[in-house]
């Protein structure tokens, strides 16, 4: 697989899908149904930290497909996606692809966290989620959506519950209730079947809602 700039990307798949999909068929009606609509697909991380969290970035508050989009404009300025060269791009560059002023100085603090080295992503994997997520929401731009994000499609974490995730919102009152509106207490009484696969059982809802795969 490459990225818009061409350059080969690691695709990294979690371990956990087959034993997942089979306990989220067994406790969940909605699931049982939409598992087989998507065959072998899953959940995918792409294995780099600083493109996930500017992927989060670029997607915040317009639809996945605006979002790939954008993305794959701003992705062909920098040699490479990494935070030294988007340091060295020009705002006008940047505003040109599609990114809003705010969104562009979002990706540039992000990069100054990982260029200076005050994120030290390497201690993620031994921190639970609410500690990881503690950490990100201190990047600016980066608040709890955009930390679960990280969690779901970077350290592939199994059991995340996005509530702030409109989609999420919109695909549990489409699949489970009618369209009718839904709450916070709503959407957890429905995930609470999806434990400990919270992460897999949105990826679907998702997926219900867009054939697009949600990448970042």
């Amino acid at each position: 697989m490459s990225d818009a700039t061409g350059s080969p990307v690691e695709v990294v798949q979690p371990p956990y899908w087959q034993e997942a999909c089979k306990h989220l068929a067994r406790k969940d009606r909605v699931m049982k149904r939409l598992i087989p609509q998507f065959g072998d697909a899953c959940l995918r991380s792409r294995g780099d930290a600083f493109t996930t969290l500017a992927r989060s970035i670029v997607g915040q508050q317009i639809s996945v497909k605006a979002a790939q989009s954008v993305w794959d404009r701003f992705a062909l300025l920098p040699r490479k996606m990494a935070p030294a060269d988007v340091l060295r791009l020009k705002v006008d560059d940047m505003r040109a692809a599609g990114l809003s002023a705010r969104k562009i100085e979002y990706l540039v603090d992000l990069a100054l966290h990982f260029d200076s080295g005050a994120i030290k992503a390497s201690a993620w994997d031994d921190m639970d989620d609410e500690a990881v997520i503690a950490e990100l929401v201190d990047i600016r731009g980066i608040g709890r959506w955009t930390a679960e994000m990280f969690l779901i499609f970077h350290l592939m974490r199994p059991n995340v519950l996005p509530l702030d995730d409109i989609g999420l919102i919109n695909g549990i009152s489409k699949n489970y209730f009618s369209g009718e509106a839904v709450s916070r207490s709503d959407a957890r009484e429905v995930a609470a079947a999806w434990a400990p696969f919270c992460s897999v059982a949105t990826w679907y809802i998702w997926r219900s809602l867009d054939p697009l795969p949600v990448e970042y």
